[in-house]
């Protein structure tokens, strides 16, 4: 089957922060990224900075404005932090943009060329939800340390002390709250060529109180996926209406990152003083779900004393945990995961997952 628009992966999920230097150093610290390119006045960058943080396959790249009346200083006094770029690395920039643009998408960059002494790199970008942007971007022609008009920096602190300096190793997904999703699941099939590989609905993905809807959109490879969320009709308020009253529309809601030893990434991270969200004790000694689960890497009792959740499915196991919101809003957090062969989202921890967050919204007096 032909591609479409064929993708290499993820290139870099781009924040819009109020103080991109204190994230950097949240990132690196709680997080064990490595601070390794800088942009900013000192590089001729007159309106913003910017850090750019790895681990392994995993860029994040931080911006923050210098200066009152910019469009980045608009976003973050509207939305507050957040993730306004999920750029894809591409092997034919402007025959992706060619194809979006035919397919219905709205261009925001035309395909053009940046160069420095270290190479050229060829980026586009299209948008997509709410004020969220796609750049397309093609830099296998470059060798420099982000993209031309950024400097190689030094890491902020030393690496965690784990096996590879790395507490996770690649983005898994990045999940979208949109107001209506079959629109954006069109798009990304018309424009970009993605299928749908799993969709969670009705009583999947509802509790006493709230539901939403949930469909994931990936491309043939499966190294993008992204998961689109809606809210549905519940007694109360859901947390998809919740991020989109305090993001201000359609955003990103949560980046999973995909980590080969769960159990030592959550120690280092708690203890760097990351909050997770905690799974109830009653989760862990249910019959059904050690039945259901089966042999696992991790003894269940390690698991509980972690809040970490499992599931199993027809192609192996998951286990994962999800941060509260690590901004001002409640709105951004993030998801680690652990395949062991699992190609879903803990379909079977959605009710408990989704408790644990009407918790956090009653004590924010919001549900």
């Amino acid at each position: 089957m032909n591609d479409v628009f064929p993708v290499h992966g993820m290139d870099a999920v781009v924040f819009a922060v109020g103080n991109a230097k204190q994230a950097a150093h949240y990132y690196s610290t709680a997080f064990g990224m490595r601070l390794v390119a800088y942009r900013g006045p000192e590089t001729g960058s007159r309106d913003e900075v910017a850090y750019v943080l790895v681990s392994g396959s995993a860029r994040f790249e931080l911006r923050g404005a210098v200066r009152a009346g910019t469009p980045l200083a608009r976003h973050v006094a509207e939305h507050g932090d957040g993730v306004v770029d999920l750029a894809l690395d591409v092997p034919d920039v402007e025959a992706a943009y060619r194809h979006a643009l035919d397919s219905g998408a709205r261009g925001l960059e035309e395909p053009h060329v940046v160069e420095d002494d270290h190479g050229k790199v060829v980026v586009a970008a299209i948008a997509a939800y709410g004020e969220t942007r796609h750049t397309l971007i093609d830099r296998a022609n470059y060798a420099g340390p982000y993209l031309p008009g950024y400097v190689a920096a030094e890491p902020i602190v030393a690496p965690p002390a784990v096996k590879n300096g790395r507490l996770f190793q690649a983005i898994d997904h990045c999940v979208g709250n949109v107001e209506r999703m079959e629109e954006w699941v069109e798009f990304y099939e018309k424009v970009m060529g993605f299928t749908k590989m799993a969709e969670f609905i009705g009583d999947d993905i509802a509790t006493e109180y709230s539901a939403l809807m949930s469909k994931v959109v990936a491309d043939g490879t499966r190294k993008v996926k992204f998961p689109l969320n809606e809210p549905a009709e519940g007694k109360k308020k859901s947390q998809i209406e919740e991020f989109l009253e305090f993001y201000g529309g359609p955003g990103v809601q949560h980046i999973a990152l995909a980590t080969n030893d769960i159990v030592t990434t959550v120690d280092a991270m708690r203890e760097a003083g990351v909050e997770f969200l905690e799974t109830p004790g009653s989760y862990y000694d249910d019959p059904e779900l050690r039945s259901r689960i089966g042999e696992v890497r991790v003894p269940v009792e390690e698991l509980k004393k972690r809040r970490i959740l499992v599931d199993r499915d027809e192609d192996g196991y998951l286990l994962q945990i999800f941060t509260k919101p690590v901004v001002d809003r409640p709105t951004v957090f993030f998801e680690l995961i652990e395949r062991h062969g699992s190609l879903g989202f803990g379909k079977g921890n959605f009710k408990a997952l989704f408790e644990a967050i009407e918790r956090e919204q009653e004590r924010r007096g919001t549900l």
